[in-house]
């Protein structure tokens, strides 16, 4: 099931964002976060004080999470997207993550699902991701599911500086 987070969730969600880190640190992925920077639990605290976060929970356990809004990243301008949309009708996802415990299971396909079913009841007509260009894993699972790179923005990213950030779209 995907719900907007509520307050009681930010520990949970936070503990995933340090999993994350955790399995980077161990040099196991290559997400191109830093800890204590992006993200944080601060990161998700402010996600549900503007009603952005989600949370997919599984067996009452918060697995995943995604924030969505229509705030485009600064660098988005920079971008030569395909899809020529007003910013009114375009649905941004931001900083998905799942739970390395729980990976393989599907949930970031169901997130996405869900994103996309969103976009369509609220009359936007671009989907809007992006990552990290080192990030090669979030990178082919976005190209899977039919989101196509418009562009690649050096930038600093949430704090983090030196990014290359892969712009990724949809149209609905």
């Amino acid at each position: 099931m995907i719900r907007r987070a509520e307050p009681g969730d930010i520990p949970f969600v936070a503990a995933i964002y340090e999993a994350i880190h955790d399995r980077e640190a161990r040099g196991e992925v290559t997400i191109g976060w830093q800890r204590g920077v992006y993200p944080t639990a601060d990161t998700a605290r402010e996600a549900v004080a503007l009603n952005e976060l989600y949370v997919l929970e599984e067996g009452g356990r918060v697995v995943a999470s995604g924030r969505i809004n229509q705030q485009q990243m600064p660098a988005y301008a920079q971008v030569d997207w395909r899809c020529d949309a007003p910013d009114d009708r375009v649905l941004v996802l931001h900083t998905l993550t799942v739970d390395p415990a729980k990976q393989g299971r599907g949930y970031a396909r169901q997130f996405l699902a869900f994103y996309e079913d969103l976009a369509r009841r609220t009359g936007c007509v671009a989907l809007r991701i992006d990552t990290n260009a080192k990030n090669a894993a979030a990178r082919a699972m976005y190209a899977k599911h039919g989101y196509i790179e418009s562009g690649v923005i050096p930038c600093e990213f949430n704090g983090i500086p030196g990014v290359n950030l892969v712009c990724m779209e949809k149209q609905v």
